[in-house]
């Protein structure tokens, strides 16, 4: 008998995953966990029935919300994850140097000890002794913050169930206001190509304009996701991704990376007409 994972990305398109074997199924008391094998992704995480990562391509999307602002700003010292259970986005942010403390906050504990368990290759740097990590809603967790972080990275779910409060007025306003005088915010943007995930792209893009004074939005190529093309929003209080990129500085990290370049940095910005369109209708 085939086992297939299947996702409903609209009612009349779905994506599936031939799988070898189911390795978890936990439902936690705020959704359902569930962890595949399979041929051609690797191990893969779902929750509540929708693809998270994939072992072969989560780089490309942990490399584009890390590198891109930080090599907008170099000089960041302290960040914020919020979300980010998988781990992948702290391992990106803890290959430098410079960063002195990241604290990542994440409402479902269950999710982490999962992928520490299964998914080394992402959970790998949740054992540094500058992470710090916090279980907990958080919407209510940025609240408490005033001027505190170089960073935040919105590594979070769809918009609905566990997450649906990262996509709301009064989140963007209270990471405004955690953020340092030059201080950046990056969150998973969705896709522009099916309505409904479109539809959550222009309003979030038009909410985080309300606060912050540079708002951008780049792309990247994601083969598991709905329609393969993924969006990213950046917005900041003082640095433009574009005008601002020291090429030069991340470049002599010399971090190895597989997706990310300080090439690539600027033409991720270069939307299609149709995406420039929606955004410019986004409120």
């Amino acid at each position: 008998m085939e086992l297939w994972y299947t996702e409903e990305h609209t009612p009349t398109v779905r994506f599936s995953i031939k799988v070898r074997e189911q390795l978890v199924s936990r439902r936690s008391q705020f959704q359902r966990i569930d962890l595949f094998d399979s041929e051609e992704f690797g191990r893969f995480l779902t929750l509540d029935g929708l693809m998270m990562l994939t072992e072969r391509d989560e780089f490309i999307y942990h490399e584009m919300i890390t590198h891109v602002p930080m090599a907008t700003n170099p000089a960041s010292r302290r960040a914020l994850v919020i979300g980010g259970g998988d781990g992948g986005t702290v391992r990106e942010l803890a290959r430098y140097p410079g960063i002195e403390h990241i604290d990542m906050v994440d409402i479902d504990e269950m999710v982490v000890d999962v992928c520490r368990e299964h998914l080394t290759a992402t959970s790998c740097r949740l054992g540094d002794p500058r992470v710090h990590l916090y279980f907990e809603d958080g919407l209510r967790f940025v609240r408490r913050f005033e001027n505190a972080y170089d960073l935040i990275i919105v590594d979070s779910t769809d918009p609905f169930g566990p997450g649906e409060g990262l996509f709301t007025r009064e989140f963007y306003g209270n990471c405004f206001k955690a953020l340092s005088p030059d201080g950046i915010l990056v969150n998973q943007h969705e896709n522009p190509y099916y309505e409904s995930y479109s539809h959550a792209m222009r309003r979030a893009h038009g909410r985080i304009r309300e606060f912050f004074p540079i708002c951008r939005v780049y792309q990247a190529h994601i083969p598991t996701y709905p329609s393969g093309h993924w969006l990213f929003g950046f917005a900041s209080k003082k640095y433009d991704p574009l005008e601002d990129l020291d090429a030069a500085a991340w470049d002599a990290l010399g971090l190895s990376t597989r997706y990310y370049n300080s090439r690539l940095h600027t033409g991720a910005f270069m939307l299609p007409t149709y995406v420039l369109q929606q955004l410019e209708g986004a409120g």
